[in-house]
């Protein structure tokens, strides 16, 4: 798909896996924690059988990769006593890991590439989306805090979690529902099998800096 003059979006093909992981590896290195395990939850997410390969796509400028974007289908566990799908596994989507190339972000590719890709989930009916994210920027790509639509996080059920964020892809998709979303187990990866994954990539120094996650 042609955005404009600049800009490329095309389904990310299988000679394209290093690249967009090594992307991945550089757009979130040191941010959440010392050094990142981003680029190898996505590389697990590809054998996942939720993974969806038509909504795994890359942004391009002159044949150059700078964003990535995947989604994989999931479920809400919906509670007994709802008052629509009582007791059953909804199905609808996730998303993540988005990746802009670090000189390229801030400039509205992330938002560009995900509307585009939110569309083809409609067309291929997620019914909705949810995922952990910063509601100041997924805001502005229509998600709310999943709270607010009666969806619980599992990993938090107790709390507000004002990060985990949902946005329905089918209007009133979420009414009578209210129920608990667990993240796919491909998302849950080992730190060990990730530091010996992420070997094959150059080397990088790993920081302890603020604002990463305790």
């Amino acid at each position: 798909m042609n955005n404009n003059s600049e800009y490329v979006i095309r389904q990310e093909q299988p000679a394209d896996f290093f690249a967009v992981e090594n992307l991945t590896r550089e757009a979130f290195w040191n941010v959440y924690r010392p050094g990142c395990l981003e680029h190898y939850v996505l590389h697990c997410y590809r054998a996942d059988s939720g993974f969806i390969p038509e909504l795994s796509l890359v942004l391009e400028q002159d044949g150059e990769l700078l964003a990535h974007v995947m989604f994989a289908w999931s479920k809400i566990l919906v509670d007994a006593d709802s008052l629509k799908h009582a007791g059953e596994d909804l199905k609808m989507m996730t998303f993540g890991p988005i990746s802009v190339r670090p000189d390229m972000q801030r400039k509205g590719i992330g938002k560009m590439l995900l509307d585009y890709a939110l569309q083809l989930a409609q067309k291929m009916g997620g019914g909705c989306v949810a995922m952990c994210g910063n509601i100041q920027f997924y805001g502005k790509c229509g998600f709310v805090v999943a709270t607010s639509k009666g969806i619980r996080y599992a990993e938090d059920p107790e709390g507000d979690a004002p990060y985990f964020l949902i946005r329905e892809l089918t209007p009133g998709f979420l009414d009578g529902v209210h129920g608990s979303y667990r993240d796919p187990e491909a998302y849950f990866v080992s730190d060990s099998l990730a530091e010996e994954f992420d070997k094959q990539f150059p080397a990088k120094e790993k920081l302890v800096l603020p604002g990463q996650l305790q």
